[in-house]
């Protein structure tokens, strides 16, 4: 009988994915050597690392950095880049109660990203342009 090894990065997933339980379904997938997290086929989280990051956006992100929430940063041609997702409070990833109303922030930041993206969409699309006139040729009288 041979033993199975547990992946300590999707362990960690599950126990993240039990958190968000009471959000409703959610779902991850692999990227870029971590997770996304998906809730009705919205991207509002990542785990790299073992560490698990939420959405944030302009109105959310003091109440991140309030909360003692780090800002997930990676490098990219030899400089740091900050992403707006930051980590939860500590006791959040303790139990799914007190996860609830950060995932609740994430999802909302990421709905408010989903339609400004869709706005500048619709605003940035040009029309499509009039097809060209068809030529006729005349005939010229003998």
């Amino acid at each position: 009988m041979s033993a199975t090894a547990i992946d300590p990065a999707r362990a960690w997933t599950d126990h993240c994915l039990e958190l968000l339980q009471s959000l409703g379904p959610c779902n991850a997938r692999r990227m870029f050597g971590g997770w996304g997290i998906y809730h009705d086929g919205l991207f509002f989280a990542l785990i790299v690392s073992e560490r698990l990051y939420f959405k944030v956006d302009a109105l959310t992100e003091s109440l991140w950095r309030e909360a003692g929430g780090e800002p997930f940063i990676y490098a990219a041609r030899g400089r740091e880049v900050k992403v707006r997702y930051y980590t939860p409070p500590d006791e959040a990833l303790e139990s799914s109660t007190l996860m609830l109303p950060w995932a609740r922030l994430a999802l909302e930041a990421a709905l408010r990203a989903r339609s400004a993206g869709t706005a500048r969409t619709r605003l940035s699309a040009k029309p499509a342009a009039a097809p060209a006139p068809k030529r006729t040729t005349r005939r010229r009288a003998p």
